[in-house]
């Protein structure tokens, strides 16, 4: 396995489909904003689904 979580031997071969599951995940994982942190009705101060790419591997 590579550093992608990819089963394949080669990063830089990617399918399309791949590639594109890849970049949701990338937008995926970022903090909440800052702005919306400070919402008086806002409970939850953080992004629970925050994901480290050498802890987590998404399994593609």
């Amino acid at each position: 396995m590579d550093g992608y979580g990819l089963k394949s031997s080669l990063p830089s071969n990617k399918s399309f489909r791949v590639k594109r599951v890849l970049g949701k995940k990338q937008k995926q994982n970022r903090p909440m904003p800052q702005w919306f942190r400070m919402k008086p009705e806002t409970t939850k101060g953080y992004n629970a689904k925050r994901r480290n790419w050498r802890h987590t591997k998404l399994g593609i």
